[in-house]
């Protein structure tokens, strides 16, 4: 890894799902609701025999033997009716868990849960906003290297379009960089992708966190929120300089496959996220 993977790797905050649960799991009877989420969390065991999609108050809702999931939170987990793939997903991640449960199998469980649990509150998605905005300054797609070859091919290829998409669509100066020093965007492009933002609501705004977090480039899940990007192409634009290390000293197994498809799997539930169907 590089200096810039390095000065990057710091920035990423711990995903705030997961760390809710590992504490609420700890904490016995006094502490949070029990649910199935927290339940699952602290035995790691399956002890559910069937899933099925239901409905209630108007939305749909995934049932474990007739009874409603619940976030870690304890609320009820209701998707609205225009995201009927949204619980039909997240029925299959509970479908699918076999004996012992694989936490990181559970995605789209994850992210509704966190656009249910904090996303609907306005003061949080302020928070949030403001945890995402210094991304713009520590940007994946802003940083370009001359060497190698191969690397500079997929700069080109991947982050030249993306920053003219961004440029152009949101009338913004984006700054490019080739060192680690004293770099950051303008106040003014930052009070802009700030205003963007505060439009989002809290399934667009969950997207965007998780997505971020996992490119480390505030301009991929902006461009992945705002479906100018596919999963696919998110994923490569996200993963130019592994592709190209792959390119010259080939693929490191257990290490750049697990990567491979751990990207796309984030991803493609924060796109599933959106989703109105």
């Amino acid at each position: 890894m590089n200096r810039l993977g390095r000065c990057l790797l710091w920035r990423r905050p711990i995903n705030p799902y997961s760390a809710s649960v590992r504490c609420q799991s700890s904490v016995p009877h006094d502490g949070p609701p029990i649910t199935e989420t927290n339940r699952t969390e602290a035995t790691k065991k399956r002890f559910w025999k069937e899933v099925k999609v239901g409905r209630r108050q108007d939305a749909y809702t995934v049932m474990l033997d007739h009874r409603a999931l619940k976030t870690p939170s304890g609320n009820t987990l209701l998707v609205p009716p225009q995201k009927s793939l949204v619980a039909t997903l997240v029925a299959a991640e509970w479908e699918n868990q076999e004996t012992l449960l694989k936490p990181h199998a559970l995605p789209m469980t994850s992210l509704v849960s966190r656009a249910i649990d904090a996303m609907v509150d306005e003061t949080t998605r302020a928070e949030v906003r403001q945890a995402l905005l210094p991304y713009l300054d520590t940007d994946t797609i802003c940083f370009y290297q001359d060497y190698p070859p191969q690397l500079v091919n997929l700069q080109a290829q991947h982050w030249d379009p993306l920053l003219a998409w961004a440029r152009s669509t949101f009338n913004v100066e984006l700054n490019t960089f080739d060192s680690l020093l004293y770099n950051s965007q303008p106040d003014e492009t930052k009070m802009k992708m700030d205003q963007i933002l505060s439009t989002f609501d809290a399934w667009e705004m969950t997207a965007m966190e998780r997505a971020t977090y996992t490119t480390k480039s505030f301009i991929i899940a902006l461009a992945l929120v705002r479906k100018h990007l596919t999963v696919e192409q998110a994923s490569l634009a996200a993963q130019v300089e592994v592709a190209s290390q792959i390119q010259r000293w080939g693929e490191v197994e257990d290490t750049h496959d697990v990567d491979f498809h751990d990207v796309r799997r984030q991803l493609g539930s924060a796109a599933c996220l959106l989703c109105s169907v």
